[in-house]
């Protein structure tokens, strides 16, 4: 399947061009940008393989950042849908499959008494957030850095590294990763290094009489799926008990993907509220909010405001209920792990015949690759190190058929349709993206490549 010709995106630069004229960046996401000719424009995909409009066949590791769990198109999941159209949409009314799939998660989810449909990741958290403060009567509230909680003001602040010496004894910069984010929010924010014991309780200590919540993602889906220890999970549970803060824990990239019962079971630790929503639906728009049932009646007329024209929409739902019924009673979970496992033991074969130090983070569904001997523990020790090779290495996959993000603040996510044929067409790739690597560094050393454009450099 996998071709050796060069890869053409002639049609696709063609239509980033006409569609720059209306779209900004000619598209409809920022990160679906990857540069003005190599911007890719999707024609279909089926299974773990995804086609553009030129016919370039790839194998996918992005899944549109993890949704398509079973894979793109998956027969059962779609039959499911076409069978919600049935029912008619919204109505701005009820319907009986919202309690099905809303007793399932909780048969899934140990501690989930209650659940609110959302129709985004985003939005669940945006909910979460908005119900812990209304059931605390407090407004601040503790993020991690290089964690992501969606697009929303209250969310999008980050250790700004660009200045900051790790020698100064000072913490960086707090900043919001984004123009039009109100500077006044900054106050509400308590940024803490993942895994740092000390500072988390510190923070606690000094400013818990303020805090409503603490959000964290056990594992970070938009850094690299740096994860946090059971130590350091545990402990946010103890304190959020002791200070009478809430903990959310951001499910929606790890929840039903690295297991049943999500991150949270792995670690043994049960959260008062926890969002889920990309693999709840194999792709199909839909997210929850849940937790536990004295937090979650806070949700009311004269309490915290939820809801959606869109939510719990009758395609979505049935699409859903079909998800999670494959995931909870089939071994699909076990498939997805066990194909993880192989493609990091043939990714290792590859970089240890080339004597490449790497290490690899996260789970055997969504993980990371790293070019150092262990992955970083936090986003402090990710964002001073080199991730030049993963960079450039990404580029060259893209021009073998294989999708994965460009940078490597992303994870490689499994899905349950990746076979023995994407196996062979991704390790063949790998190793030829490995050796244009490699030639493409010498060639740079050679040439005396500057700072700027031997390293990757990252924003976020």
């Amino acid at each position: 399947m996998l071709r050796r010709n060069a890869r053409d995106l002639t049609k696709s630069n063609a239509q980033f061009q006409k569609a720059l004229k209306r779209l900004p960046l000619g598209v409809s996401s920022t990160f679906r940008y990857w540069g003005d000719d190599r911007t890719v424009y999707v024609k279909k995909g089926k299974g773990g393989r995804t086609w553009d409009i030129d016919d370039n066949c790839y194998v996918d590791y992005r899944l549109g950042y993890g949704p398509a769990i079973l894979g793109y198109a998956d027969d059962r999941v779609d039959e499911a849908a076409r069978k919600g159209m049935e029912v008619g949409g919204v109505f701005a009314l009820s319907t009986e499959r919202e309690l099905t799939v809303a007793d399932r998660i909780a048969k899934m989810v140990k501690g989930v008494d209650l659940v609110r449909f959302s129709n985004s990741g985003t939005e669940a958290v945006m909910a979460a957030l908005r119900l812990a403060r209304a059931h605390t009567g407090k407004e601040s509230y503790i993020l991690v850095e290089g964690s992501y909680h969606g697009l929303f003001d209250a969310a999008m602040w980050m250790a700004s590294m660009d200045s900051w010496d790790p020698g100064s004894g000072l913490d960086p910069v707090k900043a919001p990763y984004s123009k039009g984010v109100p500077q006044r929010l900054k106050d509400m924010v308590h940024l803490t290094p993942m895994n740092d014991a000390n500072r988390l309780e510190d923070i606690f200590k000094r400013h818990h009489n303020d805090l409503a919540a603490m959000l964290i993602e056990p594992m970070m889906g938009n850094c690299c799926a740096i994860a946090a220890t059971t130590e350091f999970v545990k402990l946010a549970r103890e304190l959020c008990t002791k200070y009478g803060v809430l903990l959310i824990i951001d499910e929606v990239k790890t929840g039903f993907r690295v297991a049943k019962g999500g991150i949270q079971s792995i670690h043994g630790v049960v959260p008062d509220i926890c969002t889920f929503a990309k693999a709840m639906g194999n792709g199909y728009p839909i997210s929850a909010v849940c937790g536990r049932e004295e937090v979650m009646r806070t949700f009311r007329y004269g309490g915290a405001a939820h809801g959606g024209t869109y939510t719990a929409h009758s395609v979505s739902l049935a699409a859903t209920e079909k998800c999670l019924e494959i995931l909870d009673e089939t071994p699909a979970l076990q498939t997805i792990a066990d194909y993880g496992t192989r493609l990091q033991a043939g990714i290792k074969q590859i970089l240890d015949r080339r004597k490449i130090v790497h290490s690899f983070s996260g789970h055997p569904s969504m993980f990371g690759v790293f070019f150092a001997p262990e992955p970083p523990k936090d986003y402090r020790a990710w964002k001073t190190s080199d991730y030049s090779f993963y960079d450039k290495l990404a580029r060259h996959l893209h021009d073998q058929y294989i999708i994965c993000e460009p940078d490597s603040r992303e994870p490689l996510f499994i899905c349950e349709a990746h076979d023995e044929s994407c196996f062979k067409d991704t390790l063949h790739a790998f190793e030829t993206g490995v050796d244009l690597t490699l030639e493409q560094l010498a060639a740079e050393k050679k040439k005396g490549a500057t700072a700027p454009e031997a390293l990757g450099k990252h924003t976020v």
